[in-house]
């Protein structure tokens, strides 16, 4: 049955939002939910007086933020006036973010919505239920620092006892959790003093690395050994006997931290190497560094990549990846570009190609779309579009472009013309690079770890012991660091962006123009890479270029930054 509402007087008719949130599955197992469900439609029924209630129930979800499919439900229709009252078990249900639930308070007190929390026994409907929901907010803010703050103490503190605070043991050494030692493990300790060696004698971190890869050494998650990989060992105290701890200000960056905040405890565990050499290695891999950025040595040292982050395998789907070539009598010296996977796992036998044939595949297609839209007038049909696009010797050996994307292409220069009107974005249909991809998941579920983590220990009832905490926090965040790091090897240039078709004519018309190419019906890709600066030539065509795919060392498709999608047909087809 539904009552009416007495409260001042009004007989406006209570209807209720119930909001229920738990954030850990422990939580779900231990029957929360249907408990405060309960507790609260008895609430309801008893003191406010109503049957008339709808439940919102987000379950695993953190109160961080309010990102959580229920509470953004209940919020749309609390706007339309579905609702005069939010109920809720305990304030920290709805949020553990004081601005976030100031906001939402405002907007409720706006909207003359009364909040209800059963628990704290106020509702903001009384002046003393308001004053006192601010009161419980601040001082509940304050412990939830207080406590992260007393969690880093803890940890900083172990650490400065020389207690392990948990996470992926240093290759090249097993832990024992009783005796909270470390020992060797001489299968990787091979491999770590061969990493040495061969840099001491060398000075090279990629030949250690090709060394290593030569001798069918692999890394103990069983991949081939990078220079990045060997660069870290290299670099890491851990291997002199040193224990390091609160190096980085934020887990997978590369930003260090000041030096007097850093833990450092000397003789930790047994070393791999004499610290007086580790230390010699390191002053090599300081000159080395310094070497390679003097200012003598700009103009051999210096490689920019002009399409580096832009080309895709047609036959795996892997990224390309970039190196120098050969350096011309000019001075100039194009990258040169191929799949990894030909030589890591050789199970791709794709084709090199290079900044000259790219460059002047695309520097000319380019031209051709700004030449065929400054003559939009002959253009009458995408059949015509497609002969202006593949003028030039460079596309001599294309038949044909396909439909979908001449036809895009071709409303895209008529509406710019006619009205500037963007054209609706493509999706691109380019292959992602499946390792990417993968990392990304990983991130976002190791992160999705740690925020959990965090919320059962700082927050729960029955949360765990501090040490279990720290541990397990160590061993996600040391985890996060892995991919994050790898993530950020692999990411694209920060110009990456979605383009409109407007701002898509505007960018290549422009670049066309300051290099005064309006007027030619071809370039040279490799005078004008000599004239122009090759920060400028990649700042360009990554602003215009999404994805580029080559199959056999041609160019099959082009993913242009507004979507369209262009894919050749060669007469002679390029081998699979």
């Amino acid at each position: 049955m539904i009552r009416e509402n007495t409260e001042n007087g009004s007989n406006q008719r209570i209807r209720v939002a119930i909001y229920v949130r738990v954030s850990t599955v422990y939580q779900i197992d231990k029957d929360s939910l249907p408990m405060m469900k309960q507790d609260l439609t008895a609430y309801c029924k008893y003191i406010l007086n109503t049957e008339d209630y709808v439940i919102f129930e987000d379950a695993g979800y953190s109160g961080k933020n309010m990102d959580r499919p229920a509470y953004q439900k209940m919020m749309s229709q609390v706007r339309q006036g579905l609702f005069t009252h939010i109920l809720v078990w305990k304030i920290d249900r709805i949020s553990r973010n004081l601005l976030d639930f100031a906001n939402m308070y405002a907007e409720l007190k706006e909207l003359g919505v009364t909040f209800v929390s059963k628990n704290e026994q106020f509702d903001t409907s009384t002046a003393i239920g308001e004053a006192m929901l601010k009161i419980i907010l601040v001082f509940a803010e304050l412990e939830r620092n207080m406590t992260s703050e007393r969690v880093i103490a803890t940890m900083i503190n172990r650490a400065n006892n020389g207690i392990w605070n948990g996470g992926r043991v240093p290759f090249g050494y097993t832990y024992d959790k009783e005796s909270q030692t470390f020992s060797f493990d001489e299968a990787e300790q091979k491999i770590v003093r061969l990493i040495f060696d061969t840099y001491e004698k060398t000075g090279s971190i990629v030949h250690t690395s090709r060394k290593l890869n030569d001798s069918g050494f692999l890394t103990r998650g069983g991949n081939v050994w990078s220079a990045t990989a060997v660069w870290i060992i290299l670099r890491n105290p851990w291997y002199k006997g040193v224990y390091r701890y609160n190096y980085y200000k934020i887990p997978g960056r590369k930003a260090v931290k000041d030096k007097k905040e850093w833990v450092i405890v000397e003789n930790h565990h047994k070393p791999s190497i004499d610290p007086e050499r580790f230390d010699k290695i390191q002053l090599t891999l300081t000159n080395n560094a310094r070497y390679r950025r003097s200012p003598g040595r700009s103009n051999v040292q210096k490689n920019v990549h002009i399409f580096a982050g832009l080309l895709w395998c047609g036959e795996c789907g892997a990224a390309f990846t970039s190196s120098p070539g050969k350096l011309h009598a000019s001075g100039y010296r194009p990258s040169k570009y191929g799949c990894p996977n030909v030589r890591k796992t050789k199970t791709c036998h794709a084709k090199y190609t290079s900044d000259v044939v790219v460059g002047e595949f695309i520097i000319n297609y380019i031209l051709n779309i700004i030449n065929a839209h400054k003559d939009i007038k002959l253009v009458r049909s995408p059949e015509d579009l497609q002969q202006h696009l593949l003028r030039g010797s460079t596309f001599s050996d294309i038949c044909s472009i396909d439909s979908d994307g001449l036809s895009a292409m071709y409303d895209m220069l008529t509406c710019c013309s006619k009205s500037g009107m963007l054209f609706k974005r493509v999706k691109p249909k380019f292959k992602v690079d499946p390792e990417l991809k993968h990392l990304q998941s990983e991130q976002k579920k190791q992160q999705r770890a740690l925020d959990r983590l965090n919320e059962l220990y700082l927050y729960s009832d029955e949360s765990m012991s501090e040490r279990e905490y720290i541990v397990r926090k160590q061993q996600i965040t040391d985890k996060l660091d892995e991919i994050n790091d790898a993530i950020g090897m692999m990411s694209q240039e920060p110009w990456m962006h979605t383009m409109g078709d407007s701002e898509f004519i505007q960018q290549a018309s422009s670049f066309i123009l300051n290099q005064k190419l309006h007027d030619r019906q071809y370039v040279y890709f490799t005078s004008l890479a000599e004239s122009v600066d090759a920060e400028i030539l990649k700042a360009f065509f990554g602003s215009i270029i999404d994805s580029i795919v080559i199959t056999s060392g041609k160019i099959q498709r082009v993913t242009f930054r507004n979507g369209i999608s262009h894919t050749f047909t060669y007469k002679n087809k390029p081998e699979n």
